[in-house]
């Protein structure tokens, strides 16, 4: 019986959505969904508001009924008592009437619907979690582009560096002293008193200028308690003890506030210079993410380089293919991807799991899933030259962004034998293709840390790069990130093409066809040259430099020309490896 009652929880809680667990705002989609949710809310809130309305109406009849017979009859010089009718509704409304509206249970019924309306809701509305999730993506925005947290609460995008906005809503919404309260405390409770400082003063100073609201969680007494501990967290001991001062006068029988007074008082009298409020807030130093500078600016797009439509960088090789998918074909994959979308994963250790350096959710498409997703496929291996069909690749993975979404820098690739992508034995990753969905107005970048240049999202356009080197060693020159989305509701697409290792007479066996194929499919000299090549290399099992480096020079500057040089150096480089694997060879190999 007990076995049987685990299992039916198990399999009871594997099919709850994903937002039971407050994974919200790891999406847009979902925040999105939210809107809908509170729209029924507000349906609900309007039936509860008029039956209250109803009720109190009943109750101002009666008021007005009970006062007019006290202005009237009750004030007449006879003695009223004595008309024994109005003995009668005396006692009547006494015994009844007022024992009636004293004791309703009306408006307990209509706020118990309310309340039922509410918790049948309550799956698909935002958890805890979810809340703190949001907090999170405001404070990275905050952080990774530098913005002007007193901006950022009347709703500009204002840099600390630049007082003018450098992305303009078109209706902009402002946050409240209770919204910035939350901000506050969601830092606060983590122990990051920088954050919590910044908000909770924009609290404080909205909360001074409002009355308080009955549906806000914080007052400005809470405000500037946590804000006049998060000072003397940060060593500002003369604002923490200026402001519970002001703290008691509107709380002045708080004997923990008073102790804390006279603790700063005499803290500051020991050692004055040390604690003076003259002291600078600095962000504390990243913990786990040595390259947050280079990162940050770069999403701030500072060192981007322009965008071309060929190539954005050589090393490493990156490429931006505009127009690679059309609206109709983004809006199905977006489409098929809506019903599989889960909190996305990272490696961790042999396993995968849920980071807060990765908000977003993602689907994997097979190419069953629609027409559109092996064209796709054919679409890449065309501009390419790579095989993308599983097993020799993964499927689409289709990636939607929450809230202040983003990737903070990694390599697609494997970088150690225990990654879980050696686990699946399709190899590691040679190459990523990357298929912006959606447009982005701000924020969302795809930044190269090392290679010290960042790409703005462009909507429909591909971006491709390879994660390896000729060796199959990981290129270190992939590191990258993707920035946090400002505004927008971003959606990419990827494919990973995995490579195997196989051995030089494999390699041959396979690249051999490939060619023969292309030669009688197509009448490009730079074919022909290559299939001569080849036919040389496989008579004489020697060739000099003379013979290949001349070639790769044809094979470099063609690309400029529209053919598939991509495929014809990949095919090139396949057979000079295996034929002469020598270390001279590869060296030189690595210049181009």
């Amino acid at each position: 019986m007990c076995s049987c009652f685990t299992l039916f929880i198990v399999l009871y809680l594997l099919n709850m959505p994903d937002e039971s667990f407050g994974e919200m705002f790891t999406s847009m989609l979902s925040v999105n969904q939210a809107v809908s949710a509170e729209r029924k809310l507000i349906d609900h809130l309007i039936i509860y508001i008029e039956h209250e309305a109803q009720r109190l109406e009943d109750i101002k009849r009666f008021f007005s009924r009970v006062t007019s017979l006290h202005d009237g009859i009750y004030n007449e010089p006879s003695d009223p008592i004595a008309n024994p009718i109005a003995a009668f509704k005396l006692v009547k409304r006494l015994k009844s009437e007022w024992l009636n509206v004293v004791h309703s249970t009306e408006a307990e019924e209509n706020i118990k619907v309310l309340r039922e309306d509410y918790r049948r809701m309550e799956s698909s509305l935002p958890k805890l979690e979810d809340l703190r999730g949001a907090a999170h993506g405001l404070m990275r925005l905050q952080d990774v582009y530098n913005l002007h947290v007193e901006s950022l609460v009347r709703g500009h995008f204002q840099q600390i560096s630049d007082p003018v906005d450098f992305y303009k809503l078109s209706v902009s919404d402002m946050l409240s002293g209770d919204d910035c309260f939350l901000v506050g405390k969601v830092a606060y409770d983590l122990e990051d008193y920088y954050h919590s400082v910044l908000w909770f003063e924009e609290a404080v100073r909205l909360f001074r200028g409002t009355e308080w609201s009955p549906e806000n969680e914080g007052t400005l007494e809470d405000a500037l308690d946590h804000l006049a501990f998060s000072h003397f967290k940060t060593g500002n001991i003369s604002h923490a003890l200026s402001l519970s001062r002001e703290l008691l006068l509107h709380d002045p029988m708080n004997r923990r506030v008073h102790f804390n007074v006279e603790k700063y008082e005499k803290l500051l009298n020991e050692n004055l210079p040390a604690t003076s409020s003259g002291l600078t807030l600095k962000r504390p130093d990243g913990i786990y993410l040595r390259t947050r500078n280079a990162y940050e600016q770069l999403c701030q797009t500072k060192g981007s380089q322009p965008i071309r439509r060929e190539i954005i960088s050589l090393q490493p090789y990156v490429v931006l293919f505009h127009g690679f998918v059309t609206q109709a074909e983004a809006k199905n994959i977006r489409k098929y991807a809506m019903p599989g979308l889960r909190r996305s994963v990272v490696a961790s250790g042999m396993n995968q799991a849920t980071a807060e350096y990765r908000i977003s959710k993602s689907a994997w498409l097979k190419e069953s899933a629609h027409e559109v997703v092996g064209k796709l496929d054919q679409r890449i291996t065309l501009v390419t030259g790579l095989n993308v069909q599983p097993p020799y690749a993964e499927y689409l993975q289709v990636v939607n962004y929450g809230i202040g979404g983003h990737y903070e820098p990694h390599f697609d690739h494997a970088t150690s034998d225990s990654s879980p992508l050696y686990r699946l034995k399709t190899g590691n990753r040679v190459a990523t293709i990357m298929i912006y969905l959606s447009p982005v107005q701000a924020g969302g970048s795809t930044a190269f840390i090392y290679a010290n240049f960042s790409v703005p999202v462009v909507q429909n356009a591909a971006l491709f790069w390879w994660n390896l080197h000729k060796n199959g060693q990981g290129n270190v020159d992939t590191l990258h990130a993707g920035c946090p989305v400002i505004v927008g509701n971003k959606w990419g697409m990827f494919k990973n093409k995995n490579f195997h290792k196989v051995t030089c007479t494999a390699v041959t066996n396979i690249v051999h066809p490939k060619i023969i194929i292309l030669s009688s499919s197509t009448h490009s000299p730079l074919v022909q040259i290559l299939f001569k090549f080849f036919s040389y290399v496989q008579h004489n099992r020697t060739y000099t430099e003379e013979w290949w480096k001349p070639l790769l020079y044809i094979l470099y500057f063609d690309l400029y020309n529209g053919c598939q040089w991509l495929l014809f150096f990949n095919i090139l480089q396949k057979i000079l490896f295996c034929l002469h694997p020598k270390k001279e060879t590869h060296k030189s190999l690595e210049l181009f």
